[in-house]
């Protein structure tokens, strides 16, 4: 598989990848819980062990979108490391309150199917216990997502190094080419090349076919920059060229979904559905 491959299809692997690793912690859990019971008297029986693990990783996975939505809010980045680490670490709290009381809700209704009840034992030690695995469960799994995010940009050859230094730089006119900073040199890179781009806290990622560009930039500064015959905005957080589109799929819930010739597939947001036909037709 190429890494053009990969990126095409990539949130597909993403969840994909997830789903999988969560699975193989489930069976690994349940196999060391099992054991630990096995040489002693447990009054306990082997499908109790599957629910309790299975039941918090279940809840584990359906927190883990949150995670990425405050990260989103709260990136961690040389400016803002400190303040939001510290944000990060209060939000461990409500993250470890929705998953115990889901967890404990799954398990009570379980039991109760089974024809027995599940008894969580004092919530208040208890509840101290969940969150001490928590908090390391949060901070694995957003260490997680930098690590795959970092690796990501390396298998890519893109710059360890942060881009573009200090604040985004002024509006100019139009300019056919950005300056870029990789591998420890600057590179400039054809407007007409982008594709899309993709909010990336206090950078922007400009996506030329497999290849991510992180410019220092907001996404309206950005805007302002490009051409609004060949780029808009379908999304708070995406910009796409008008001319990579292949297609864009209406869905129910109102918004859309574009889907790029290089087989990206874009979220349309209603608030710039009408905003990208306006454009389209004026192609």
């Amino acid at each position: 598989m190429t890494v053009q491959m990969y990126l095409a299809r990539r949130r597909q692997f993403e969840i994909g990848l997830c789903i999988l690793f969560l699975f193989v912690l489930w069976l690994v859990q349940f196999t060391v819980v099992y054991l630990e019971h096995l040489g002693a008297e447990s009054r306990f029986k082997p499908w109790e062990f599957l629910v309790w693990e299975g039941t918090s990783i279940l809840v584990v996975g359906l927190l883990f979108p949150l995670i990425l939505i405050w990260d989103r809010r709260f990136p961690l980045s040389k400016e803002t490391l400190a303040r939001h680490l510290f944000i990060h670490l209060l939000l461990t709290l409500p993250w470890s309150l929705l998953h115990v009381v889901a967890m404990v809700a799954l398990r009570t209704a379980i039991y109760y199917l089974e024809g027995g009840s599940y008894n969580f034992g004092h919530w208040g030690i208890e509840f101290f216990y969940e969150y001490l695995k928590d908090f390391r469960t949060y901070g694995f799994l957003l260490g997680a997502v930098y690590l795959y995010r970092f690796l990501l940009r390396r298998i890519q050859g893109e710059s360890l190094e942060p881009p573009d230094e200090g604040r985004p730089k002024d509006s100019i006119e139009r300019p056919e080419r950005l300056l870029i900073k990789k591998l420890g040199k600057e590179f400039l890179v054809n407007v007409r090349d982008i594709e899309w781009v993709e909010a990336a806290g206090n950078y922007v990622n400009l996506h030329l076919g497999d290849r991510i560009y992180p410019l220092r930039d907001t996404m309206a500064k950005l805007l302002e920059r490009l051409d609004p015959d060949d780029f808009v905005r379908v999304h708070r957080s995406y910009i796409v060229r008008l001319d990579s589109i292949a297609e864009i799929v209406p869905l129910e819930s109102g918004d859309a979904r574009i889907c790029l010739k290089g087989g990206q597939q874009i979220p349309v947001s209603r608030r710039y559905r009408d905003l990208l036909r306006t454009q389209l037709r004026s192609a």
